[in-house]
């Protein structure tokens, strides 16, 4: 099973208290690597400055194709259908208008912070999941039963390096590298090593020449699309997220988890409606609703926690995509979660009311979100949420409520 997973598991088993509670709760975490346009997947409809912000390519309950409604105010892509039936059966919320302390436009520094947990880049090599994982082991509420956590990838991720034991895995197979992904390696290869970046250069236009496609598709309708076709794509995702489930359903089973999936960084022919972001979104829906299937009767006890470095601009650019941007959303689901709802502090859309005039605005820290999971959920208690799992944190209140 391990084998077939493009995930990352946090083992561990419940805290004590929890399984007085009569309670054996999951928690899985998934990253979307590339940066989320909250806006594309969760419209606000009942903005009277939407439709003039996106103009036709604004999603609309009455559009084609047409948005799914939520609460009157916003609705959800309609490429989620499996996530909009969680909602309407109370086991699905929306976090909007939501990020990081994190305020560039750096994948790599952004997806440090949301990992890390820290307020800024580059200030610890340690992430916020293993940092859970030994406190709660070292406040004697865990019984790790020798707990490691497992890095999948050829890098062990950031979010689980620690004090606590890692055991890496790489797939055997993993989709190709995003057009965007290899020109920026080729760019800092360029800066960094001459030689390594003419053969980069060289492979490139090899496989261009080859039809295998690579950085000369970079313009096609749908880039990642002409690497390995949306269909692999949903496979890939549902074939990960199932594998996460099967295992975290286990009666000796790991109980936290996380996963990545990559693409979506939608410079170009995004298209919320039908193109690159809808496939992806319907990606995703099909991964959700594979953990869902997997977990079993487990699905009751489970929150599945969607979330991405930043945002993407609130304007389309010139080539029909958006731009790194920073207010996003973050998508709740599972039996254990109190749904039906779009937690929102809404900062409107008009110009002054956009981050630097170009971002929605972020109005709810996700570190509020996580640590209100973690202490819920998990019963992590507030000084280590502050201290230790997310140093400097302490102005930021675990937001309460988020569960059944």
């Amino acid at each position: 099973m391990l084998r077939s997973s493009g995930a990352l598991f946090a083992w561990t088993q419940m805290p004590r208290l929890a399984r007085a509670e009569g309670r054996d709760p999951r928690l899985l975490v998934i990253v979307l690597r590339g940066a989320l346009d909250g806006l594309g997947a969760v419209a606000p409809v009942g903005d009277p400055d939407w439709v003039g912000l996106r103009g036709d390519r604004a999603l609309l309950l009455d559009g084609k194709p047409a948005a799914l409604p939520l609460d009157g105010f916003f609705a959800l892509n309609p490429a989620m259908p499996n996530l909009h039936r969680l909602y309407g059966a109370g086991q699905a919320a929306i976090v909007h208008a939501t990020c990081t302390p994190y305020r560039d436009r750096s994948h790599f520094d952004g997806q440090d912070v949301l990992e890390s947990g820290m307020v800024r880049p580059g200030a610890a090599d340690t992430g916020w999941l293993n940092r859970a994982l030994v406190e709660m082991d070292s406040e004697g509420r865990v019984n790790t039963n020798g707990g490691r956590a497992l890095g999948i990838g050829a890098v062990t991720p950031l979010v689980v390096r620690g004090r606590a034991p890692v055991l890496s895995w790489a797939p055997q197979q993993l989709l190709p590298a995003s057009d965007d992904t290899q020109m920026r390696l080729l760019d800092l290869y360029r800066h960094t090593d001459a030689r390594l970046a003419a053969a980069m250069e060289s492979r490139i236009k090899l496989a261009a020449i080859g039809g295998t496609g690579g950085a000369g598709a970079a313009m096609a309708e749908e880039p990642l699309a002409a690497l390995v076709g949306f269909a692999r794509v949903r496979a890939f995702f549902a074939d990960t997220a199932g594998a996460a489930a099967r295992f975290l359903a286990r009666t000796d089973g790991p109980r936290v988890g996380a996963l990545g999936f990559v693409g979506w960084d939608t410079h170009i022919n995004e298209g919320a409606g039908a193109g690159q972001l809808a496939n992806l979104l319907g990606a995703l829906d099909g991964a959700i609703a594979a953990i869902e299937t997997g977990m079993g009767p487990a699905w009751r006890e489970t929150v599945v926690a969607v979330v991405t470095e930043f945002g993407r601009t609130a304007h389309i650019n010139g080539t029909n995509g958006t731009d790194h941007g920073t207010g996003t959303v973050a998508f709740l689901a599972g039996g254990a979660i109190k749904g039906g709802r779009v937690i929102a502090d809404w900062p409107g859309l008009k110009l002054t009311q956009l981050y630097e005039q170009r971002d929605l605005r972020p109005t709810t820290d996700l570190r509020a979100v996580l640590k209100g999971l973690l202490k819920d959920h998990l019963r992590v208690d507030d000084a280590a949420l502050d201290t230790r799992i997310f140093p400097g944190s302490a102005d930021v209140a675990a937001m309460t409520g988020l569960l059944t």
